[in-house]
């Protein structure tokens, strides 16, 4: 199957973990020879509930008995996408009330942003440094990471980067600017909180100049910080909300949200003028309902802050230089690439998955499932002390 995989499926890297999964339950998957590996990544912030998660097992089987794909997106009502987008709707502020829904974070940022040249009729788009939005061009274009960018040029024109928590690069935000795009909590930087009331102060500056404030809450939103969005933590409101990832507890979905009077103008002056075939898939639509209602209804997202303070108890380490983020969003430093590569490589090993982050080679990404236990986050603090214990340093 490795060879196979090698030869027949593209890759991203160079040298893949390459496990060969066999199946995969709650905080744990298995490979082919049924060895448990804990699960501190989530498939990178994607499996909300874990694996195999009952109430999203069942949801999907009961659609996939209803019906598939039936017609592009926005045309039919299928019930499953409608409940989705009311139900996000009925937890958001109310400026954030109607949802277009498509097929991974990546298109909604595409959304996102062709939303807001057509609401503001302008073409300057400003993005943070070392920020990730995804990887199709348009979202390339606002990654703030020229080494990722360089070798597919051209991109989009007219985009420029300000430093995240900088207050004195708002001022390039002007009348010229027709949005302004940052994560939330900053993933590939490092995991990088906003500070001083930030993220409110750039929301006041793009209202001043008549600017779209996109949060792209892809990796911090659906509970991971202890509230539903991570924007809720910080004294303000985007004008568009983008999400993914963990919205789908495991099914792949992005979705971006706005008000009805912004939406609205994707259906004219061009009609159609954000269109997918998948887009609200129904099953994927089941799968993520099933999700926000159990993150919702449940006492997961307290828990979230709760598992943060096991985490940063049991992860104490002379090799831990600091951990950053919030909730179960979380990255452990290290002093060095070559002692964080160490540890993840050396964690599969020991049957703990941890992986990187994008551009910040010291942090060892920790963000397990929401219902991960207690006792599974000390055995996974346990590993990792462990292995940094055996490492040697000059």
């Amino acid at each position: 199957m490795k060879k196979d995989f090698i030869t027949y499926q593209a890759q991203t890297s160079p040298h893949p973990l390459a496990m060969e999964v066999s199946h995969a339950e709650g905080s744990y998957i298995y490979d082919s020879n049924n060895k448990a590996f804990l699960d501190f990544v989530a498939g990178v912030s994607a499996c909300t509930l874990g694996h195999k998660h009952p109430k999203v097992n069942t949801a999907i089987k009961e659609q996939v008995d209803s019906y598939l794909h039936v017609m592009v997106y926005g045309e039919y009502i299928q019930k499953p996408a409608v409940e989705l987008a009311k139900l996000l709707a009925s937890h958001l502020p109310d400026s954030l009330e109607k949802t277009y829904l498509v097929n991974s974070g990546t298109e909604a940022i595409e959304g996102a942003l062709k939303l807001a040249k057509r609401a503001t009729g302008r073409s300057e788009m400003i993005a943070a440094k070392n920020a990730y939005h995804g990887n199709t061009m348009g979202s390339m274009s606002v990654m703030g990471y020229e080494e990722r960018k360089q070798a597919f040029r051209p991109l989009l024109p007219n985009v420029s980067f300000i430093q995240f928590n900088d207050e004195k690069d708002l001022e390039k935000i002007t009348n010229k600017t027709a949005c302004v795009i940052l994560e939330t909590i900053q993933g590939g930087a490092g995991f990088i909180e906003p500070t001083n009331n930030y993220l409110n102060k750039v929301q006041k500056r793009c209202k001043e100049v008549g600017a779209i404030f996109i949060l792209d809450e892809i990796q911090p939103g659906v509970g991971r910080t202890g509230k539903l969005f991570g924007f809720q933590n910080y004294n303000c409101v985007p004008d568009i909300l983008v999400t993914g990832k963990g919205l789908g507890g495991g099914m792949p979905i992005g979705a971006f949200t706005a008000s009805s009077k912004l939406m609205d103008l994707l259906q004219d002056n061009p009609k159609l003028g954000h269109i997918t075939t998948f887009g609200g898939h129904p099953v994927i639509a089941a799968a993520a309902l099933a999700t926000l209602k159990e993150v919702t209804e449940s006492d997961l997202m307290a828990q979230t802050l709760e598992k943060e303070a096991l985490v940063r108890k049991h992860l104490v380490h002379p090799l831990i230089t600091e951990i950053r983020g919030k909730g179960l969003m979380l990255a452990a430093m290290t002093p060095s690439a070559e002692i964080t590569n160490e540890v993840v490589l050396q964690a599969k090993d020991a049957g703990l998955i941890l992986f990187w982050l994008l551009f910040e080679p010291k942090a060892i990404r920790i963000t397990p499932p929401l219902t991960i236990s207690n006792e599974e986050i000390i055995k996974g603090c346990e590993i990792i002390i462990n292995i940094l214990d055996g490492i040697k340093t000059n």
